[in-house]
This record gives structure tokens, sequence and C-alpha cells, in this order.
């Protein structure tokens, strides 16, 4: 590889890391069964973690040249309360990511090393269908993601993002079956501006970036099931100081796993996927997501 190689290799990376470094952060990925309405007064405590590695990193659609690494470590910390207003139950919910990302490989490795906690993550589901009896679920979410992690505008990796984001979700459950239930979900992201993007004190805008998820289930037990699922994003393009980075894209994914509740009030989930088409960034090779979930 030539020097004008590696620099334009670099600098792509870099680019990228501003779409990818709070991406296992973000509230807007879901689990099948989320869209549950639960029962007025209903409490959940949860804790996610989440580790994944990235073995290689594509440019409009090809990879880059070299070896690209990163890997991430995250963890969300998630409550959630179930209240009733007027005829509908709606659920504020707080979450509070955290962990640590890291490059490397001859290319990546200059990006080095971040940790901390993410940005807070506010949200609260409305359901206006709520059928238990079918199995059908109908919920609208909006989140506000506000820049309360940490961020260096020094460091290419942040947890933080130094803006604020809203979101708006709606998210479906229908049973097809007493064994087969399927979970769709879309949502919309907006930015706020980033005023301090970077060393040189730039500005990042960046466009809405929006994701569709459908999933599967096959309950093996009123308590146990298997589940499939697969997403589809789309990130909206960034600027720096009005200049387009041309970094637009979509990040396709597959999951596979399991859960089950192991006691009235506690339930375990394991899901393994990865990245099978991404535009733009790195690329995940394998991704093993845990959640436990307490009732309280």
């Amino acid at each position: 590889m030539n020097h004008t190689t590696a620099r334009f290799s670099l600098a792509t990376i870099a680019a990228a890391v501003g779409l990818l470094a709070a991406a296992p952060a973000h509230a807007i990925d879901v689990d099948a069964g989320d869209y549950t309405a639960l029962p007025e007064g209903t409490n959940l405590g949860l804790i996610y973690t989440q580790h994944a590695n990235r073995n290689s990193m594509n440019a409009s659609g090809n990879q880059v040249p070299g070896n690209n690494k990163l890997s991430s470590d995250i963890g969300i910390l998630r409550v959630i309360h179930f209240m009733k207003i007027g005829d509908y139950i709606v659920d504020p919910q707080v979450l509070l990511p955290f962990g640590q990302l890291k490059a490397g490989g001859d290319l990546a490795a200059p990006l080095g090393k971040a940790s901390g906690v993410g940005d807070a993550i506010f949200a609260a589901t409305v359901w206006t269908i709520n059928d238990p009896a079918n199995k059908r679920y109908l919920g609208i979410t909006p989140f506000l993601i506000a820049p309360t992690g940490n961020y260096k505008a020094t460091d290419a990796l942040n947890l933080g993002e130094n803006r604020w984001k809203y979101a708006l979700q709606v998210g479906y459950i229908q049973g097809l079956s007493d064994k087969i239930t399927i979970d769709l979900a879309a949502d919309v992201t907006g930015y706020g501006k980033n005023d301090n993007a970077n060393a040189a004190g730039q500005t990042k805008k960046q466009d809405i970036s929006t994701q569709v998820q459908a999933f599967v289930r096959y309950a093996i037990s009123p308590t146990w099931d298997l589940r499939a699922g697969v997403s589809n994003t789309h990130n909206g393009a960034t600027k720096l100081n009005g200049v387009d980075q041309n970094d637009s894209g979509s990040i396709t994914k597959v999951q596979f796993g399991t859960a089950a509740f192991i006691s009235p009030t506690t339930q375990l989930l394991a899901t393994v996927g990865r990245d099978v088409k991404v535009d733009n960034g790195f690329k995940e090779s394998t991704r093993l997501n845990l959640r436990l979930l307490q009732v309280f």
C-alpha cells in the first residue's frame, strides 16, 4: 500500500467513527418482546452487556485495504415503570450506557481507545393497541438522548457524542399462533449539531437516520422462546463546517438467540449476531448480547 492510500484509509476510518462510536449504546435497537405492554404498576430493572468485534471496514461499499479493527464492550442500565394515563399504558424509562471502545490493527490503531459513560437516554412508550388475549400490541416511543457522556473533541473515539438526539419509534407485535409471534419496529432519528466535533473545533451536522427491524419468536414453552431477527439502518450523511463528508450508507445485520424466565420475575436473554452488509464504517464480524431482566 502506498502512502497516499494509507492516509486515505485512516481518514475514512476516522470519519466513520463518528457514526459508529456511539452505535452500541443506541436506544433504537429493540429486543423481540420489548413492545409488550405490562400491567399498571409493574417495574422493570434491566442490565445489558454487549461484546462486538469488527475486523474490517468498508467505504462506499468496498472494503478498505489493510488491517482495521474495532472492539467494543458496552453495558446499559435501564429502569422502566408502567403506569396508566387515561385509557393508555405508558412506560417512562431511563437508560444509561457505559463501556469501552478500542481500535487496533495497522491503520486503525491510531484511533486509540475510549471508556466511560455514554449519553443518557430518556423515553416513554404509549400503547395505542394493548390486546394481550390475542398477543397484539402497538406502541409509539419518543426518545430524547442528552449529551451527558464522556467526550473529548481531540479524541477519535468517544462514548458520548456532544449533541442532542431525538428519535421516534413505532413497534408492533402480532401473535400468529400459540407458538409463533412476529415483532416489527421502525424509527427515525434526528440530530442536533456538535459545535466542537474535532480538534479544529469544527461543527458537525447530520441528516436524519432511519431503521427497520423484524423478528420472529417460537415459543418452546410459555416461558422460553427461540428468536431470530434482521434489521436495516440508513445513517444520514454528515457535514463538517458545511462540507459534505459523503458518509451516508446502510447497515444490515442479523441475530439469533433465546430468552427464558428462570423464575416468575427473572428473565435471561442471549443473542448472537453480525453485520451482513455495511456501506460505510466498520463491519461487525461477531456480536454477543446478554440481558438480565428483573420484575419488581
